[in-house]
């Protein structure tokens, strides 16, 4: 039977650079700015869309974040 070893390099990591995690933090900002709107602010006078069809497919998740709407 042979003995392995790990080096020592092999058990630390590298960081991954802020520049390459800069583009996908800004993406994942605006999708959570986004879904925030048509979740709490998406009826009445800042309404986007015509009628309550967005209203109504996220009325639960409204009322589960604490938004009120009715």
């Amino acid at each position: 039977m042979s003995a392995i070893a790990l080096a020592p390099s092999a058990s630390v990591s590298n960081p991954i650079p802020l520049r390459e995690l800069w583009p996908w933090l800004v993406f994942g900002g605006l999708i959570a700015l986004i879904a925030i709107y048509f979740v709490g602010a998406e009826e009445g006078a800042t309404s986007l869309i015509s009628g309550m069809y967005v209203h109504e497919f996220v009325h639960d998740g409204r009322h589960l974040l604490g938004f009120p709407c009715h």
